[in-house]
């Protein structure tokens, strides 16, 4: 008896260590670990397939913190949606428009210091300033190369998918989701304007980054430092989606905006980056897929904002373009991710 009792007191030893050295330190102390820099507090689906003031509520391709601490959520048709920060419920929606008030293909969000709205759409691709109640203030340069072909060499709906300001303000940058004709498919590009006097911008640098094979650039923030959180996505067909999170530095990268084809040059220094996660890793937390995914918890996540900094742990809030598709899911993921 007391042998048996010795065995199982060292078999349940064994078994905690071997569960403490796969699972990592983080997973030890926090069940709701994805990895030792990212833990997920809790989803939100409250808002999935509902509609405010007659306007479908869902296809959220980027979120941003106001100035007042609401939530804006901009929808890739031409809505943007304020939502209050704890419940996010809404509180109201503006449209938006092009020049000639046609519809955006709208992916990209800032929220600027004097509260004016910088917007991207893919269709051209295009960065546009819009007024708080959505007038078009100003729209800036794109390099001709990042237009849509026959104009340029981007590929229709996988231009301008994130927008980010850096650290003080004064400059902004783009995310190229896909490569463009010419270069490497695994390298996409990064855009930025610098700020000039009256609120407009010019454009600035090029950077080249390095996109894991299958995968596209949804979404980029800058963290308080000037690096950059970046989030990669891809889906299959039967399996699902796959979404991994990178800090990336592009603050030694080579400028890129005078090399016509990017495709492995020794002489260029992409931007580096570090996996933080890859979200299939994450505890499913009891939620639901309607389709096939590695993970129930996983859907098409296509925004996301800092919503808050402390010793080196950002507050990190994701969400998902459900594409107004019945087997997909409006998903808010609330994330802690450690710098």
């Amino acid at each position: 008896m007391r042998l048996r009792t010795v065995l199982a007191t060292v078999t349940a030893a064994l078994a905690a260590a071997t569960s403490l050295t796969a699972a990592g330190p983080a997973n030890a102390q926090n069940s709701h670990a994805c990895s030792p820099s990212v833990s997920i507090d809790r989803f939100s689906d409250a808002l999935d397939k509902t509609t405010y003031q007659g306007t479908f509520v869902g296809n959220f391709s980027a979120l941003a913190v106001d100035r007042d601490g609401s939530l804006a959520a901009l929808e890739d048709r031409s809505s943007l949606f304020a939502l209050d920060r704890k419940s996010l419920a809404p509180q109201s929606v503006v449209p938006l428009a092009d020049e000639k008030g046609a519809a955006l293909d709208s992916e990209g969000l800032v929220i600027d210091g004097d509260g004016t709205r910088l917007i991207t759409s893919e269709t051209e691709p295009s960065v546009r300033r819009y007024s708080v109640d959505g007038k078009i203030l100003d729209r800036l340069p794109v390099p001709s190369s990042l237009l849509v072909a026959p104009a340029g060499r981007a590929t229709s709906n996988q231009t301008f998918e994130g927008l980010t300001l850096l650290p003080g303000g004064h400059a902004l940058l783009a995310s190229m989701e896909n490569a463009i004709s010419g270069d490497s498919t695994t390298i996409v590009r990064f855009q930025t304007w610098e700020r000039t006097k009256g609120g407009h911008f010019r454009l600035g640098a090029q950077y080249a980054y390095p996109v894991d094979s299958g995968l596209g650039v949804p979404e980029v923030q800058a963290t308080p430092d000037g690096r950059l959180l970046v989030l990669e996505r891809g889906f299959t067909s039967g399996v699902g989606n796959t979404v991994r999170l990178y800090l990336a530095d592009p603050r030694h990268a080579t400028d890129t905006s005078g090399i016509e084809n990017l495709t492995g040059q020794s002489g260029v220094r992409l931007i580096k980056k570090t996996l933080l996660t890859d979200m299939v890793t994450c505890p499913s937390l009891g939620a639901t897929a309607k389709q096939p995914q590695p993970n129930p918890l996983l859907d098409n996540i296509e925004g996301m904002a800092i919503t808050g900094y402390s010793k080196g742990r950002l507050k990190v809030l994701l969400v998902s373009d459900d594409n107004q598709n019945a087997v997909q899911t409006t998903r808010f993921y609330f994330l802690r991710v450690r710098v």
